[in-house]
């Protein structure tokens, strides 16, 4: 029989994975989702910009709507994502994964000049994840793989924007941790995306354990 687990307050657990583009966010979400299926989690995945609809403004201003107004609708989004989403999944046990969250709400806009104290200031208040990881990978390695793939958004055909969205997402790490956020850095540089998702799950072994410790 697979044994469905919960955890020992009711509530499941949430974890974001941000980084730069060409990381492999995506690759080593689906990965770290199976690991948990295979294990009898209740997992659910998503992403920002949400499916919800002011994700899909969100997604359609992107090319065409800059700065702050950008900086404040992706926001919004991510508030209204933990309400309607996240947090119902949470109540019922899931194991939410989100791909992208607060730590590229404190990235993204830096590029078009966006004061990251702003930023912060913005996103606050969000819900909090069990686990903030945040991939790093060697900035020319990113670059190659950008090249090879194509640019997905216009910050990333800004000369340089590897390493410089590398150096942001090292200071985004900086200041969840200094907010009390519990966060895992993981290197992707030349680690399969299935290695890294491993990490991320024998940290939240650890998380599992610590909360059936405390019940």
């Amino acid at each position: 029989m697979t044994n469905k687990r919960s955890f020992s307050t009711g509530r499941g657990l949430f974890v974001s994975v941000d980084g730069p583009g060409g990381a492999g966010k995506t690759t080593i979400v689906r990965h770290l989702a199976q690991m948990l299926l295979a294990e009898g989690q209740h997992v659910h995945v998503t992403a920002e910009p949400s499916g919800g609809p002011i994700g899909k403004v969100a997604s359609e201003l992107t090319p065409t709507v800059t700065g702050h107004a950008l900086a404040c609708l992706y926001t919004a989004d991510r508030y209204h994502h933990v309400e309607t989403e996240i947090k119902p999944l949470l109540r019922t046990g899931h194991v939410v994964i989100s791909d992208r969250y607060v730590a590229s709400g404190l990235v993204v806009q830096r590029f078009d000049d966006v004061d990251p104290v702003f930023l912060w200031q913005l996103n606050e208040e969000a819900e909090r994840p069990d686990l903030a990881v945040i991939l790093e990978a060697d900035p020319d390695v990113i670059a190659t793989r950008l090249e090879a793939r194509g640019p997905h958004n216009r910050f990333q055909r800004t000369p340089g924007s590897s390493h410089t969205e590398a150096t942001f997402y090292q200071q985004a790490s900086e200041t969840l941790e200094e907010a009390g956020f519990t966060v895992l850095t993981v290197d992707c540089s030349s680690r399969p995306p299935e290695q890294s998702a491993a990490v991320i799950r024998s940290e939240l072994a650890a998380l599992l354990a610590l909360s059936g410790a405390a019940s």
